[in-house]
């Protein structure tokens, strides 16, 4: 199984806060994940080390002409936001389930995508 993990699957998972663990799969995220991972402007070092660990255990899928091509529609159909589209895009690429917590991600047609539980906090 393929699953690509968007920005806040990563973040949930590095914090703790799923509900179930992640299931057995190969793990994708989109270039865009990476850097806005670790483009927070107070990222500790602590963290930028757990972040850099984490994308140890994953592919990460650079920006290919046929995702950009992809983003395009999708930005243009679902009026998306840049960085969503293209975490879009690299899924639908790979074939791939998207994890997300996006809501707008969430409603988007003829995609395998799911929501993570949370525990409440």
């Amino acid at each position: 199984m393929k699953i690509v993990l968007d920005t806040n699957a990563i973040l949930y998972f590095l914090a703790g806060r799923l509900r179930e663990p992640l299931p057995q799969a190969q793990f994708y995220i989109s270039v865009i994940t990476e850097i806005e991972l670790l483009s927070y402007p107070l990222l500790s070092l602590e963290d930028e080390a757990e972040i850099n660990d984490f994308l140890t255990d994953v592919t990460i899928i650079e920006l290919t002409t046929e995702i950009k091509q992809a983003t395009i529609k999708l930005r243009r159909k679902n009026r998306l936001k840049l960085p969503d589209a293209m975490i879009v895009a690299t899924a639908s690429h790979l074939k791939a389930e998207l994890l997300t917590n996006d809501i707008k991600l969430l409603k988007i047609p003829d995609l395998p995508i799911r929501a993570l539980q949370l525990i409440d906090n």
